[in-house]
């Protein structure tokens, strides 16, 4: 299907939105202030190795240090993954070459691996590798085995690095592929010049920003237009299109309009509606999506559909909607890790079977490694989707200051309750001759009317008065008691 990429540009964010036949697919947001560092390669100082996790903390000169696991590291000049201890393969205080493969999520930091690798537009180079990989978008055998057949012609004699052909390569001419491995040799020799010469820890390459990324990552035959917001940017792209991929400078346009192009797309509606919790289906059911730090839940409720046969098939008819919208939330959201889906419970397994198929079909868009595990006994969808960056909400939102990300605050009569049991232990520790209660105005409206004859059992009890006092800027669950 024909698709389009707009990127809507300012100083302190680049916005890409991928289109197909009027929808929005993708979402990408990278921000100035903190922009991913996944393919960056540092020369990094081993801060701290841990025998007992087998892993190691590697100081790359940000604020928080880098994390190694001996899986991730491969001894260099071997072509199969180590079975040493990394006790024995990394020392406090040595230099190592590193790249990111994970930005740092949430607490945790960001995720390293010696097995370098260097994207082009064609080929992906692995200067400690020796095989010939090919991307698995590309099905047909003949091809594949064509493709790898042309890139070996091509191989200078004394290389002895590994290769992955990209699907953008499937029409590529030798010429084409002979550039992109000088390209790539040439950033690999100049990664190892600074290396030589730099301290630890030292940025030595830095991945292109996500304008440049999109023209070398998205690419491809179903892409028949780019459109950029920013002059500045749209000369850049060009320039970069010219001289690593001239067949597609025809395709950037420079947007002019009044309008802004994500209103124009209403790829701002599209971005609002993914920050929900709830998603409409258009047959009438819905999916609830919660995101937990552990794993993601999707649950499909037919909600107003009542189907025009019979109920076994308005549950399939609305799983099947539901495994479209789903495969497209998870690319909207960049939702990644461990994801259990709910679907309605079908008892006929052909129904489930179809399901399954469909929603297999509408995951093959993504350009994310994912592995579906189909129903479990539960009758439950398990699978996994790489996370390689935060999802769309943790970049966007932050918890929320009332509940603490629960998604729930306690009741007005639940704190009544808490302030009357702390004034009770406070009356038995000081001998106040008041105590004073600071709340919202729900709370001390619940004070003055339903719970004030429990308010004025205590002050009895007690021996003391008690007064109420609003406080406008604390939240429901916000309350102190003073002494006077």
């Amino acid at each position: 299907m024909n698709s389009e990429i707009l990127i809507n540009m300012t100083p302190q964010e680049t916005r890409v939105a991928v289109i197909e036949q009027g929808v929005v697919q993708e979402l990408h947001i990278e921000r100035t202030s903190s922009r991913g560092i996944v393919g960056n390669i540092y020369n990094g100082r081993v801060s701290r190795v841990l025998p007992g996790m087998q892993s190691a903390f590697i100081d790359i000169g940000l604020e928080r240090a880098a994390f190694l696991h001996v899986a991730d590291i491969k001894e260099f000049g071997s072509n199969t993954d180590t079975d040493k201890p990394i006790e024995r393969l990394l020392f406090e205080g040595t230099s190592i070459l590193v790249q990111v493969i994970k930005d740092a999520i949430g607490t945790k930091g960001a995720r390293l691996s010696t097995q370098i690798s260097i994207a082009g537009r064609l080929l992906v180079y692995l200067p400690y590798e020796s095989h010939i990989g090919i991307s698995q978008r590309i099905e047909d055998n003949a091809e594949r085995e064509s493709l790898r057949e042309k890139l070996q012609r091509v191989l200078p004699p004394e290389d002895k690095g590994g290769y992955i052909i990209r699907t953008m390569a499937e029409a590529a001419s030798e010429s084409d592929l002979r550039a992109d491995i000088e390209y790539l040799h040439k950033l690999w020799y100049d990664i190892q010049n600074k290396s030589l010469s730099a301290s630890s820890p030292a940025l030595l390459y830095q991945d292109l920003d996500l304008s440049h990324r999109v023209l070398r990552d998205f690419l491809d035959e179903s892409i028949t237009g780019i459109i950029v917001d920013s002059r500045e940017t749209h000369q850049k792209l060009k320039i970069f299109a010219q001289n690593f991929m001239s067949n597609v400078t025809d395709k950037i346009d420079h947007y002019t309009g009044e309008r802004p192009l994500f209103d124009l797309y209403g790829v701002e509606d599209e971005i609002e509606k993914s920050l929900s919790r709830r998603v409409n289906l258009k047959s009438g059911g819905y999916v609830i999506i919660d995101q937990t730090e552990a794993l993601t839940t999707m649950d499909v409720n037919t909600g107003g559909f009542i189907g025009v046969r019979n109920f076994d098939d308005t549950i399939f008819k609305t799983n099947l909607e539901a495994a479209q919208v789903i495969a497209r939330q998870l690319r909207l959201r960049n939702l990644g890790g461990i994801i259990i889906i709910d679907f309605i419970d079908m008892e006929d397994q052909e129904h489930r079977n179809a399901v399954l198929v469909e929603f297999n079909k509408a995951l093959m868009k993504d350009r994310t490694r994912m592995t579906v595990n189909g129903f479990t006994a539960l009758g439950l969808v398990e699978m996994t989707r790489k996370r390689t960056r935060e999802s769309l909400a943790h970049i966007l939102c932050e918890p929320c200051p009332t509940c603490q990300g629960r998604g729930e605050i306690r009741t007005a009569q639940t704190i009544c309750y808490e302030i009357l049991r702390e004034l009770l232990r406070e009356s038995r520790q000081f001998n106040a001759n008041e105590y004073r209660i600071l709340a919202s105005q729900p709370v001390i409206d619940l004070f003055l009317d339903e719970e004030s004859q429990s308010l004025a059992q205590l002050g009895d009890f007690i021996a003391k008065p008690i007064s109420l006092q609003v406080e406008a800027s604390y939240t429901q669950e916000q309350y102190d008691v003073i002494l006077i």
